[in-house]
């Protein structure tokens, strides 16, 4: 087996790796909104949870849907069209994870005072789910 055909497999794992993250991102954004409402949280929050969680899930697979681009990249013979195709996927992404940070968050990335990824998002959400949880049965 050559390096290309390496390089390809590791671009087609990345790729399952960041549909991986979405589906399941999406998952656990619908079980912590049942989470929610099943608490009486309301149903403004369960949205803002799942929309929240959702949106984290969505960031972290462009991410590695990106990483997935390069390998690509790096693998095909280097040409003028495959590296015009590149900037422009990755352009798209990029729009793509700026505009759901700024959902998320209700600000402009570059003036958040703390870098937080799609994975960051979703631990965050997950770990707010256990708090209200365990308050919930303490009380």
């Amino acid at each position: 087996m050559d390096t290309e055909q390496v390089f390809i497999g590791v671009a087609v794992v990345f790729e399952a790796v960041g549909a991986l993250a979405m589906i399941i991102g999406a998952v656990i954004a619908i079980v912590l909104g049942i989470r929610a409402l099943s608490r009486g949280a309301g149903g403004s929050a369960a949205f803002t949870t799942l929309r929240t969680t959702f949106g984290g899930a969505i960031l972290l697979g462009l991410e590695v849907l990106v990483a997935a681009d390069l390998l690509r990249t790096i693998t095909s013979k280097p040409s003028l069209e495959d590296a015009v195709i590149l900037g422009i996927i990755v352009l798209i992404r990029t729009i793509l994870s700026i505009s759901i940070q700024i959902e998320i968050e209700g600000v402009l990335p570059w003036r958040r005072a703390l870098l937080t990824s799609g994975a960051n998002v979703v631990a965050g959400e997950v770990a707010r789910d256990r708090r209200a949880a365990a308050g919930r049965t303490r009380t």
